[in-house]
């Protein structure tokens, strides 16, 4: 019976999934994690043999690398109409590829926020856009959006980063309010300080890395492997009655008081 349960509740057996940014850190964890219950995974990603190189670790005839820029309009069509040619529908997406250009509030350059806003945010709602034109026809579907600590706090140094999570943030809200009559449902994952490349230099600094650790109470930074979970449980039936909302993954970071 609780295998049965279980089965019910997190299986991802016949569903198909996008997750971007999947050649290396969060989004690699999370197709890996999606390939293992069952779902066929498409992997998207820029970078070519990063991508290729997960593809074979994962070593799931499930994950399927699709090499693409998912700033360019005419690729995310293609994305898109590759998965639907071969597989007829889309059950999930994933809007995990993100990018962190860090300079001063009072120098930031205008490249470095338009490349910000171009991948954190317009390409999660132009793909997500795509994407939900198909699940209507289906009448169901699941869309995640990788947020941050940084859409509800003040970090040094990264303004575009801060404002391109915050919008996606209110973007999932959004969403879930236009496509809730479609059994549709959106919802955002929000890592805190989990240990990748975009991070790896506060890992590798003594000092941010101390900093950093003294705000999480599990006295540890995460893992991209703390993703696949909840990851799982947002793209599953266990929460088919929940949408707009924000699930935190940052080891007690943003309820932690002093």
């Amino acid at each position: 019976m609780q295998s049965e349960l279980l089965e019910s509740l997190f299986s991802l057996k016949g569903k198909i999934a996008i997750v971007t940014g999947a050649a290396r850190g969060n989004g690699k964890a999370i197709a890996f994690g999606f390939s293992e219950c069952g779902a066929i995974v498409y992997l998207v990603d820029i970078l070519q043999d990063n991508l290729l190189d997960t593809i074979k670790e994962i070593n799931n005839e499930n994950a399927r690398p699709v090499i693409a820029d998912i700033t360019n309009i005419a690729n995310l069509r293609a994305i898109v109409g590759q998965v639907i040619t071969q597989e007829k529908k889309i059950d999930i997406l994933v809007n995990n590829a993100g990018i962190s250009i860090s300079e001063p509030s009072e120098s930031y350059s205008e490249d470095a926020w338009d490349k910000t806003y171009e991948v954190n945010l317009k390409a999660a709602f132009r793909l997500s856009q795509l994407v939900s034109q198909h699940m209507i026809e289906c009448r169901e579907g699941a869309i995640i959006n990788i947020t941050s600590l940084g859409a509800e706090l003040g970090f040094a140094n990264n303004p575009a980063y801060a404002a391109s999570k915050g919008g996606l943030k209110q973007l999932t809200k959004a969403l879930a309010k236009d496509l809730a009559k479609y059994n549709i449902r959106v919802n955002n994952l929000c890592p805190g300080y989990i240990k990748t490349d975009m991070t790896i230099k506060s890992y590798n600094d003594p000092e941010l890395y101390k900093e950093r650790l003294e705000r999480i109470m599990f006295n540890r930074w995460g893992e991209p492997e703390d993703l696949v979970g909840p990851a799982i449980f947002l793209a599953s039936d266990a929460s088919k009655y929940i949408t707009g909302q924000d699930l935190f993954v940052d080891g007690g970071w943003l309820a932690k008081g002093v």
